[in-house]
């Protein structure tokens, strides 16, 4: 997904861009964003916490609720959103006071192309 970073930073509430996918990640964070999180815990998330978060969701979701399509978490700071693609995943840190449901069909349609 070479140039995924760039389409979804054309997107204006997108802080924060990360695709783990075959055991490779690759970080891209917009420049000048206010309340930052720390490259090295954005590193441990991408590659521990939010595999671990969609497998559980998914599974749960693969049961009776007609699987899993992302998942949306309100931090303090700002909106993650992670969707699963094949061999792994796409996060997305967006503003915190972004029209978040508009965003997430934005940050979708773009996943969507690539």
């Amino acid at each position: 997904m070479p140039d995924l970073a760039a389409a979804l930073f054309e997107i204006p509430e997108v802080r924060y861009i990360a695709s783990y996918i075959n055991g490779s990640l690759s970080l891209h964070e917009r420049t000048g964003i206010a309340n930052a999180s720390s490259s090295e815990s954005d590193k441990y998330e991408e590659i521990i916490v939010n595999p671990t978060l969609l497998k559980l969701v998914s599974q749960r979701g693969n049961i009776d609720c007609g699987g899993l399509e992302f998942v949306l978490i309100r931090y303090g700071r700002f909106f993650q959103y992670m969707q699963p693609v094949r061999d792994g995943h796409v996060s997305v840190a967006i503003e915190p006071d972004a029209d978040v449901l508009a965003t997430v069909r934005k940050v979708r349609d773009v996943i969507g192309r690539m």
